[in-house]
């Protein structure tokens, strides 16, 4: 059994930082990340839609798709797991090209959305499913930023320290979910 490497990245990312990251890394970010599930997201585009400006500078910005539970008295935040990926899928193109420079989430996307990554150098990076009230204990601070009628969904920002993530689409395409599952299937 090999050892896990983890690299430590600060958040937001710039394009060096997107660039550099590999399909199949291990990652510890600390720093600011936005929280938004697909409500917030369909507002983001809305606004953009409109030609108005976004609540929030999301220029080189990392999205988790989050929608975390109250917190407990004494908690910053509760149960924060990762939501499905596909649910921003739609969005997803559009943001990426106002700036969004990594989003993390869980499960597969859609060719679309790998192509824009890979137009504008994003990485797409996955959280355990299952582990909300382990990943929340890196989560320092959690801020409504904008939609707060959203409850769980709204916009917000998020200081983490050393949260835990994985690489599973690099700016090149490259897709470790693919790479992971090869070895097993039969021809």
């Amino acid at each position: 059994m090999s050892d896990i490497q983890l690299t430590r990245i600060r958040a937001p990312f710039d394009d060096a930082v997107a660039r550099s990251l590999k399909a199949g890394d291990s990652v510890l970010i600390s720093g600011t990340i936005l929280a938004a599930r697909d409500a917030a997201h369909k507002k983001l585009v809305e606004t953009l839609d409109r030609g108005e400006p976004l609540p929030a500078d999301i220029r080189g910005a990392v999205v988790y798709y989050v929608g975390p539970t109250p917190a407990k008295p004494g908690q910053v935040i509760g149960a924060a797991g990762p939501t499905t990926a596909g649910r921003m899928d739609a969005y997803t193109p559009r943001l990426l090209h106002e700036g969004l420079k990594g989003m993390i989430g869980k499960g597969y996307r859609k060719p679309e959305v790998v192509e824009a990554m890979k137009k504008h150098g994003v990485p797409y990076l996955a959280a355990v499913g299952g582990a909300g009230a382990l990943i929340a204990r890196s989560i320092k601070k959690y801020t409504v930023l904008a939609y707060g009628e959203l409850g769980p969904e709204a916009l917000a920002a998020m200081e983490v320290e050393d949260f835990p993530a994985i690489v599973v689409i690099d700016c090149l395409g490259n897709d470790y979910y693919e790479a992971g599952q090869a070895p097993y299937r039969r021809l």
